[in-house]
């Protein structure tokens, strides 16, 4: 298998099942031009965490790491009318696309985006003693994903979902004595969910346009 190989099948399935959608593209363009890493969710997977939402009946989602929106919108299309999606952004140019990219896709009135570093925006939420979120979805710094996922079950409940992105990143995850930080936070991050009590989870290998990755997805089982 190759990578070339595994971004036509992507393509295949995205044109069957992925309908052209001017706001995506235009976020996808919006990001490009402003410079912003080309590490958003593919098209096929935006859908993926749309239908779980869909499934999950979400009211209420988080995400943390925000980049240009892209997931966003997909999360966002998923929510009820009376649903909010609350997404967390450190870098203040990434904000900024993001919101002109969610006001674009008609979605503003949903979509909170708050501004500055993902532990301190998460730690203010669980201050305001915020109303418990049914899906959670991680695809930020990975040196942070182990503080993630701690603050993530502080603000869910029993039955919610957290979903993290990125958890098997070239197959580097295997490396115990890796010197990547993101592959330890993945490692560590892996430890503590495997650990947790309160939770039941899988991981699951993906192949396609963006390589060779995963998600994990974690069933919270009991509340905090």
């Amino acid at each position: 298998m190759s990578q070339a190989l595994w971004t036509k099948i992507d393509d295949y399935y995205t044109h069957l099942f992925v309908l052209p959608d001017p706001a995506l593209d235009a976020a996808l363009a919006a990001s490009d031009a402003a410079g912003l890493p080309q590490i958003a969710v593919a098209p096929n997977q935006g859908k993926l965490l749309m239908l779980i939402a869909r499934i999950q009946g979400a009211r209420r989602i988080l995400e943390v790491g925000t980049l240009g929106g892209y997931s966003s919108i997909w999360l966002a299309r998923a929510l009820p009318a009376d649903g909010r999606l609350v997404t967390l952004e450190a870098d203040a140019t990434h904000a900024k696309v993001a919101r002109d990219n969610i006001a674009r896709a008609g979605l503003a009135g949903k979509v909170e985006l708050r501004l500055g570093p993902a532990r301190q925006s998460l730690a203010k939420l669980v201050e305001e003693k915020s109303e418990p979120f049914d899906l959670v979805f991680i695809d930020a710094d990975k040196p942070s994903n182990p503080d993630y996922f701690t603050q993530a079950l502080e603000l869910t409940r029993r039955g919610s979902l957290i979903i993290a992105d990125n958890v098997v990143r070239d197959g580097d995850v295997l490396d115990a004595e890796s010197r990547d930080a993101g592959v330890r936070g993945i490692r560590r991050f892996n430890e503590l969910v495997a650990a947790e009590r309160r939770v039941t989870a899988t991981a699951l290998q993906t192949v396609g346009s963006k390589g060779h990755d995963g998600f994990a997805i974690i069933l919270v089982t009991a509340d905090a």
